[in-house]
């Protein structure tokens, strides 16, 4: 069995390897959410037009959001299958995964190119888009439309790095894009006065250097999967079950536009601006919290997966273990600073009193069931990496569209005040997912149990 010099999935200390592994995938989700910050801040300073032009890339987040959901639906499916593949011995197998996932975003990016280019005003109007600021999110995502190649291939392909255990590889395919856009955003934004053409070119180019690294690696001789063109030829019986498992990422992230769309809505017509803008920082706060949440499934992943295939259920369940472990103890600790401190969070992003004063309440509600997002998300996740596409894919919908999105409607028709409401739906949805995804759960893993031991 060849392994990553890094890593041996199959023999390493599970405690070892997960944390080898959830370490770089932490530091990548927090270095890939820092680079778009910057790049907001950048935005947001170009003289004369930096608040229009802010908010026009604001407007284009969630058509980006989808766009790269894409990627997540090919790979995320993708590179588990492919783990569970090299876990069995089958490389071959693993390879054709491999291949054939790289076809599919090639064929997706081609696609979305084209979409996003002919009809991209009326998206960007449909996502809150007005006069004044259409043509900042035009600009920017035009160019940003015509990167959408190296969007999916980065994002899609460097799954398939961590999912061998090259971890620290993977997590320098982001950094190395971080940097590259942090040092071309001032260059083409104010050097070259592109204004935000400049910051969509950037994010392009960077974006293009990240894909030369991650396909130059999977070329090379360290990768145990190798990117071959005799593997490129679509074979829909080895495509399709990657994507059937990649559909609960694809909803999990693409859903995320229409949830921010829903809930300010509501809050627009009962609590106005304030309510709107409080929860703009809400948002971001669960956004942000969330990330080392997901850097450590994405640590636990390639583990699951390839014991899984090689049949080893004990080391399965040492992994899933600590991974529950480590999301329950960071997603109460999170909840214990909510609740404690909501005035450090809402500094972070406001100084205006009343905004302040309204975060703060709002807070407390809406992260009032956070502490059990650790189960939630641990239990989600191995479903993935276990190849059960149908659980996972119910649990994706459940949570956002079954029941948060009915409840931000239905619930301010139950209370006096509608406001308060509208916020907890977010703990409601929370609970009855939380409860639901445990139970499906652990009925679905003794029933593997019992498959192992009569295998």
């Amino acid at each position: 069995m060849i392994q990553s010099k890094e890593t041996n999935l199959g023999k390493d200390r599970v405690g070892r390897l997960f944390f080898a592994l959830a370490v770089p995938a932490i530091t990548s989700q927090v270095v890939n959410a820092l680079y778009n910050m910057v790049d907001r801040m950048y935005i947001g300073h170009i003289p004369g037009s930096g608040a229009s032009a802010l908010t026009g890339v604001g407007v284009a987040f969630p058509l980006i959001m989808i766009i790269s959901a894409f990627a997540a639906l090919v790979s995320m499916g993708g590179a588990p299958r492919a783990s569970i593949m090299m876990g069995k011995g089958e490389n071959e197998q693993a390879n054709k995964i491999l291949g054939n996932c790289f076809t599919a975003l090639v064929i997706t990016a081609l696609v979305l190119t084209a979409f996003t280019m002919i009809f991209c005003e009326p998206l960007l109007m449909m996502f809150g888009a007005s006069e004044n600021t259409i043509v900042y999110a035009k600009a920017y995502m035009m160019i940003y439309a015509a990167g959408t190649i190296f969007v999916q291939l980065t994002l899609g392909m460097n799954a398939f790095i961590s999912a061998q255990g090259f971890s620290r590889v993977s997590m320098l395919t982001v950094i190395i894009g971080a940097i590259t856009n942090i040092v071309l955003d001032p260059i083409l934004i104010f050097g070259f006065n592109m204004g935000v053409r400049g910051a969509a070119l950037a994010t392009v180019l960077s974006q293009a250097v990240s894909t030369v690294w991650v396909l130059r690696f999977l070329s090379g001789k360290k990768s145990q999967l190798k990117l071959h063109p005799k593997y490129f030829n679509i074979d829909f019986k080895i495509l399709f079950p990657a994507l059937a498992l990649g559909v609960a990422p694809f909803i999990m992230q693409s859903t995320e536009s229409l949830l921010v769309l829903c809930f300010n809505s509501s809050l627009l017509k009962y609590g106005g601006d304030l309510a709107v803008g409080a929860m703009t920082i809400l948002s971001s706060v669960m956004q942000f919290s969330m990330l080392p949440l997901q850097g450590l499934t994405q640590g636990a992943q390639p583990i699951i997966s390839f014991n899984y295939g090689a049949g080893n259920i004990e080391r399965v369940k040492q992994a899933f273990r600590l991974l529950l472990g480590c999301c329950l103890v960071y997603s109460t600790t999170m909840w214990l600073l909510g609740m404690v401190a909501p005035q450090m969070f809402a500094a972070i992003f406001t100084s205006d009193p009343a905004l302040t004063q309204i975060t703060v309440w709002a807070l407390r509600i809406y992260i009032a069931a956070i502490f059990l997002m650790g189960a939630q998300l641990a239990c989600q996740q191995t479903f993935i990496a276990l190849g059960n596409a149908k659980i996972s894919t119910f649990l994706a919908l459940l949570r956002k569209i079954i029941l948060l999105i009915p409840l931000i409607y239905i619930l301010p028709n139950f209370f006096e005040n509608q406001v308060f409401a509208v916020f907890l739906a977010e703990p409601i949805a929370d609970v009855i997912s939380v409860l639901t995804t445990v139970i499906l759960f652990f009925r679905f893993f003794r029933a593997v149990e019992q498959e192992q031991i009569h295998a």
